[in-house]
This record gives C-alpha cells, sequence and structure tokens, in this order.
C-alpha cells in the first residue's frame, strides 16, 4: 500500500479556509452518491500484464469495502472499463509508445479480450453499471457515456477509486469537479506506480477539485455513523 502523505502546509491552509475542516463533505446522501471504480481490469492488475500496476491488488479490500457501504446506503456502484480505441483517433497517445509497446498495449484492451476483463477479486453484483471509455477520462464526450449515466440516476456525488492514480483517476476526479459533482477521492482506494506519483495527485486535487479521504472515513459517512473528521483522519499530514 502507498505511503500517503498530504503536505502539512496545505492541510493548514485548507483548515483555515474551511472554518478548521480539512474536508468539505459533512454528509452522504446514498442514492444520490456513486462509486466510480476506474481501470480494475486484468490488463493493470495481473502479474506480468502489459500495465501492471502492483499496489492495485492491494486496494482492493478497500474498494471492495466501499462497494459494500455502497449498497447498503442505496447508492450506485459503477465500473470504469478502458477500451481500446481507434489508432487514429487517439494518436497522440499511441505515439508515445515504440511500436511494439505501442500493438501490445493496444491489443491488450481491445472489448472482450482477457487483459480487458474487470479483475475477478472485485464484489461486482449484476446491477452495477459498466462503463466503457476510450480515454482517460471518463467524461469526454464521444469517448464515454459516463456522465448520462450518473444523470439519468440523479447521482451528484462521485467516490473514486481505482488505478492509475496520477492518469486515469486523477483526469477522471479533475473532470467530474467540472461537471459539477461533489467528488471524494480514497487515498487508500488509489494506486499508482510510486508513491511520489500516487502522493503528488492526492496534494493537488486536495487542493481544489476533491476531498481526499480514507477508506475507514467513507464508509463511516456513508454508514451515516458519523460526520467526516475536521482532521485528516488516517492520512498522514
Amino acid at each position: 500500500m502507498h505511503r500517503i502523505e498530504i503536505e502539512p502546509h496545505l492541510a493548514a491552509r485548507l483548515k483555515r479556509e474551511r472554518g478548521g475542516r480539512l474536508y468539505l463533505t459533512e454528509r452522504l446522501d446514498g442514492p444520490r452518491t456513486a462509486h466510480v471504480v476506474i481501470d480494475l481490469q486484468n490488463g493493470f492488475m495481473e502479474p506480468g500484464a502489459p500495465a501492471e500496476v502492483p499496489i492495485a491488488r492491494e486496494i482492493v479490500p478497500n474498494v471492495n469495502a466501499i462497494s459494500d457501504a455502497v449498497r447498503r446506503a442505496g447508492g450506485t456502484n459503477l465500473f470504469v472499463r478502458f477500451t481500446t480505441p481507434p489508432l487514429e483517433a487517439w494518436s497522440s497517445f499511441y505515439s508515445r509508445f515504440p511500436p511494439e509497446h505501442r500493438q501490445a498495449h493496444r491489443d491488450a484492451f481491445v472489448a472482450g479480450s482477457h487483459y480487458w476483463q474487470l479483475w475477478p477479486g472485485l464484489d461486482i453484483k449484476g446491477e452495477d453499471p459498466i462503463v466503457e471509455k476510450g480515454r482517460f477520462a471518463a467524461f469526454i464526450p464521444g469517448t464515454s457515456d459516463l456522465h448520462e449515466v450518473l444523470q439519468a440516476r440523479g447521482i451528484d456525488t462521485l467516490i473514486i477509486t481505482g488505478t492509475v492514480t496520477n492518469v486515469c483517476c486523477e483526469s477522471t476526479a479533475r473532470d467530474a469537479m467540472q461537471f459539477n459533482y461533489k467528488v471524494i477521492f480514497v487515498a487508500d482506494g488509489t494506486a499508482a506506480f510510486t508513491d511520489a506519483e500516487h502522493n503528488g495527485t492526492l496534494n493537488s486535487l486536495c487542493a481544489l477539485f476533491a476531498d481526499v479521504m480514507s477508506t475507514e472515513d467513507v464508509v463511516a459517512l456513508l454508514d451515516g455513523s458519523t460526520a467526516a473528521p475536521a482532521s485528516a483522519g488516517g492520512l498522514a499530514t
């Protein structure tokens, strides 16, 4: 699991601006809340996979704990899955790979392939929506219908988990806030390649785009047993 560190000066500034609180979120309305699980697919999770993120396997119990709490609260668990787009539609991304790696990445996430499938350790129920996306961010028009699915369910708050923290998870969280969703980004429910990359995203997001919380705090909010603490809870500051 990542060693999580929120910069002390940032935490202090946020508390000054928020009347002593680190978080803006104090309560969650279960039916208007969606847990959005980003790209926990075999291609990112499996040992030796083309885009393996080893720490992503370690966050699965936390992701499942949030999914369970969301169900109890009457919310929605939604699983987002990266699907290979046409090469010409995203040549700026694929051109960054050497040719052999480019093809391996594209082949890995073709719809129906083994690596494209969601990780079998995830707690997925038949009623949970699965949304495909063809870019890092899941809100880009024409590459995903995530926004339409959320709006149809009356969702106004997103809890984001998954991988990679500083790529698809961060891109989706930033856009979500700009699409007028309230966003909770789960510090120990997301995974990157290094602690530095992970913490860079956490610090950037909590400054403006999202409340960065621990799984423990998110579950407590969903269970309605407590308001979010004014401090950072289990997060290092």
